[in-house]
């Protein structure tokens, strides 16, 4: 156990930083998905004129493993994600995923790796990745015929390390994430158009993060869905194709139910959302694989700082955050069958 307490305290590395030796990896070529192949995490062949390099047909998912006190490992919401990839490979034309395939690929990855999950608060960040491998520079406006799927694996501690902060957010209602067709798509191009106006509100107010928030509509963060708390009411914004279906977001919001909270998605300004901001005890939060439940403590908005209820970490959301906790981690009932045991 010792040489496992030294493993698991290199994967308190940077976030994502740490990835294990090998990873699953299958092709889609002449209208077929190949056999899954173990291969090495250090590279992949790829021509330099692929469809992904030019025209950025790529998409990938984010879920986790956990290690349980008996020792099992569980992957969490599996075919919720698995469901959004395919979705996602699908609104940006890539072929069309084998979903068995990919849950055998992570399963039998996972499994490989099991002595390498870490102990709560850590866990497994599992990342399938689909891309666009085609070599053709003349297709602008066209699909790639071929692909790549990897399953890679991340060995991850605890995001809040070094406590909850809570987070301070530039509200935009000008600029936007990404083209509102794109928002329900799990592809690196809309993070990479929303990094630009991230980092400058970082050098300009020092914020952390933007809620972007065009024509006064409140919608996600960069990289995060968007929850507001009063009171037993939970206010988010309702799917639409404008941003990302969050499985984090999912869950928290059925744990809530859960606990006799009222659910409303639904649309909310930048007025409402200052005005509620302002009543003592209402909390705000970004969820997302990652850190499960961020909370928020103030918003920027025409140069004015607002204090969210106290400004600190809300009661609410660290229940909600434990709670989910819980469950991943074994310690509490899986009422609603998320996780998947390995094999």
């Amino acid at each position: 156990m010792n040489a496992n307490n030294k493993k698991w305290e290199l994967y308190m590395a940077a976030f994502g930083t740490v990835f294990m030796p090998q990873m699953a990896l299958a092709t889609f070529e002449d209208d077929n998905w190949n056999d899954t192949q173990k291969v090495s995490a250090e590279s992949i062949q790829i021509h330099p004129g692929a469809h992904v390099l030019h025209y950025s047909s790529t998409c990938f998912e984010g879920l986790k493993a956990f290690r349980h006190e008996d020792g099992g490992i569980y992957v969490f919401r599996m075919d919720k994600n698995l469901n959004r990839f395919e979705q996602s490979s699908e609104l940006l034309n890539l072929p069309k995923i084998d979903k068995h395939q990919v849950e055998a690929m992570i399963l039998d990855i996972v499994a490989q790796y099991a002595d390498d999950v870490p102990r709560p608060p850590g866990s497994m960040y599992i990342r399938p990745t689909h891309v666009g491998t085609e070599a053709s520079i003349g297709k602008a406006a066209a699909p790639s015929l071929t692909s790549m799927l990897y399953v890679l694996l991340s060995p991850v501690g605890d995001y809040f390390a070094g406590g909850a902060k809570p987070l301070r957010l530039l509200l935009d209602e000008t600029g936007m994430r990404c083209s509102p067709h794109m928002g329900m798509i799990k592809s690196g191009g809309n993070y990479a158009s929303a990094l630009g106006p991230i980092l400058k509100a970082r050098s300009d107010v020092q914020a952390d993060q933007i809620l972007f928030c065009p024509n006064g509509d409140v919608q996600e963060t960069g990289a995060a869905n968007f929850i507001l708390i009063d009171g037993n009411e939970i206010i988010t914004k309702a799917l639409d194709s404008s941003f990302l279906h969050g499985v984090t977001r999912d869950s928290i919001l059925t744990l809530a139910a859960d606990l006799g909270m009222t659910i409303s998605e639904r649309d909310i300004s930048v007025d409402e959302l200052l005005k509620r901001a302002a009543k003592p005890g209402v909390e705000a939060a970004l969820s997302g694989t990652a850190a499960v439940l961020t909370p928020v403590g103030t918003f920027i908005h025409n140069d004015k700082e607002h204090q969210v209820g106290d400004g600190e970490a809300g009661p609410t959301t660290m229940k909600l955050r434990q709670t989910l906790n819980d469950i991943q981690w074994g310690k509490a009932e899986d009422k609603h069958n998320w996780l998947v045991k390995v094999n």
